[in-house]
C-alpha cells in the first residue's frame, strides 16, 4: 500500500465523522495546551524574575535589631553605622529607624487610629544610593532638607495618602507636625518596608519626633565578590557585645525563593497537564475501538479483496495518529496563545521553550500511537468471513 493510499484510507473515518473526530482530538489538545502554556508562562515569569534579580543585585544586606535575652526588642548600638563602614568589602551603609508611636496622616481630621499601616522612618541621604533607588517625583532628602520638617514618601505611602505631587504647598500631618512633601519614590522590590514609609531626616527626627540615635535597620551594599564574607561578619561588627541581637538578611533570597516556588508549581501543573493528556489518549483509544466495531463490514470487505492484516492495522493506526496530530497542533497553538496573552498582560518577555514547540506534537503523536495500537491490532485480527457475517 502506497503512503498516499494509506493516508486516504486512514483519514476516512475522520472525514466521515468530523464532530466525533473533533471531540476525540479535544482531549489531547487540552493536555498539550496545558503543558505548553505551563512551560511557556513559567519560562517567561522566571526570565523576568531572573532579570529583576540581576538588575537589583544580590549584594544588598540588611541588619535588623533582634530580641534580647529577656525576649524584648534589642537596640542596635549608635556606633553600628560607623563600624560597618570600616569593614572591607562594604560599599554603602544606610541606617534607618522606625519611629514608634509616630504616624503620618493626610490631614489633622483623620482619626488617630486610621494609620493605613504606614510607618515613619528616619534615614540619611545615603539611603537612596545604598538601595539603588529612584525618585519618581520631586527630590530626595539631602543634608539641608534633613534638618527641617520635610518628608519623602514611599510609593505605597503616597498612594495610600492620595498624594501625587510635591512642593511647598503639599503637606502631611506627621508626628503632630506639618511636614512638606519633597519627593515620592519608585517602588523598592528589595525593601518593601520603605514603600510604606514616610522618610524624614535624622536631625529633624531628633528635634521633633524623639529619635534617640539608635538605628533599627541598616542597609548594607557589599562588593559582589565579598557578599558571603561581609554577611558572616556583619552581626559581630554591628553589635560586638551581643551579636545574637543583630539579625542579618539578604533580601534577594526572597526573590530566589519565589523562583524555586515557581519551578515547583510548574512541576505540579505539568503533572496535571500530563493527566489531561492521558485522559485524552484514553478517549482516542475508546473512539478507535468503537470505530473498529462500527466498520466491521468495511474491514471484512477489504480483507476479502486482498488487503493484508498489516494494511488494516496501518489504516486504523494512521487514523489514531491523525486525531493525535490534530489535537497536538491545536494544543500547541492554544498553549502559545495563552503564554502570549499572560506574558503581555504582566509585562514579561514572551518565551516559549523549544522543547515545548517540538515536544508537544511529538508527545501527542506518541499518545496517539499508544492509544491506537490495540484497536489497530484488533481490527487486523478480524477474519474476513466473521467480519462480513457480523456487519
Amino acid at each position: 500500500m502506497r503512503a498516499a493510499d494509506l493516508l486516504t484510507t486512514g483519514t476516512l473515518g475522520v472525514r466521515r465523522r468530523r464532530a466525533r473526530a473533533v471531540l476525540s482530538a479535544l482531549g489531547i489538545s487540552i493536555g498539550i495546551a496545558a503543558i505548553v502554556a505551563v512551560l511557556g508562562v513559567t519560562s517567561s515569569s522566571q526570565s523576568a524574575l531572573l532579570a529583576q534579580i540581576d538588575r537589583l543585585g544580590t549584594n544588598l544586606l540588611t541588619v535588623v535589631n533582634g530580641r534580647d535575652l529577656g525576649g524584648g526588642e534589642a537596640r542596635l548600638p549608635v556606633e553600628a553605622t560607623a563600624m560597618i563602614r570600616r569593614m572591607a568589602g562594604v560599599l554603602h551603609v544606610a541606617p534607618t529607624t522606625q519611629l514608634a508611636d509616630r504616624s503620618v496622616y493626610r490631614n489633622v481630621l483623620v482619626p488617630v487610629g486610621q494609620t493605613g499601616g504606614l510607618a515613619v522612618r528616619a534615614c540619611d541621604p545615603a539611603l537612596l544610593a545604598t538601595l539603588d533607588g529612584r525618585v519618581r517625583r520631586g527630590r530626595f532628602l539631602d543634608t539641608a532638607t534633613a534638618r527641617y520638617p520635610v518628608t519623602v514618601l514611599g510609593y505605597e505611602a503616597a498612594r495610600t495618602l492620595g498624594i501625587t505631587g510635591t512642593g511647598p504647598d503639599v503637606r502631611v500631618w506627621l508626628g503632630r507636625h506639618w511636614f512638606t512633601v519633597a519627593g515620592i519614590l519608585d517602588p523598592f522590590p528589595l525593601a518593601p518596608e520603605i514603600d510604606r514609609s514616610a522618610l524624614v531626616g535624622f536631625p529633624v527626627a531628633a528635634r521633633l519626633l524623639g529619635y534617640d540615635g539608635h538605628p533599627s535597620r541598616l542597609y548594607v551594599r557589599a562588593d559582589q565578590d565579598r557578599v558571603g564574607q561581609v554577611s558572616g561578619l556583619l552581626a559581630m561588627t554591628t553589635n560586638p557585645a551581643h551579636p545574637e541581637e543583630a539579625d542579618v538578611h539578604r533580601p534577594s533570597d526572597a526573590l530566589t525563593a519565589r523562583l524555586a516556588v515557581s519551578r515547583s508549581g510548574a512541576a505540579l501543573f505539568l503533572g496535571l497537564g500530563a493527566v489531561a493528556l492521558l485522559v485524552g489518549g484514553i478517549g482516542v483509544g475508546n473512539i478507535m475501538v468503537i470505530s473498529v466495531l462500527e466498520r466491521r463490514g468495511e474491514i471484512g470487505l477489504r480483507r476479502a479483496l486482498g488487503a493484508a492484516r498489516r494494511h488494516v492495522a496501518a489504516q486504523f493506526l494512521t487514523e489514531s495518529l491523525v486525531l493525535a496530530a490534530i489535537g497536538g497542533t491545536a494544543g500547541l497553538a492554544a498553549g502559545c496563545l495563552v503564554t502570549t496573552v499572560v506574558s503581555r498582560a504582566r509585562g514579561w518577555e514572551v518565551l516559549i521553550p523549544a522543547e515545548a514547540v517540538w515536544g508537544g506534537p511529538v508527545t501527542a503523536l506518541a499518545v496517539g500511537a499508544v492509544a491506537g495500537l490495540y484497536p489497530a491490532l484488533r481490527a487486523a485480527a478480524l477474519a474476513p468471513t466473521d467480519a462480513l457475517r457480523t456487519a
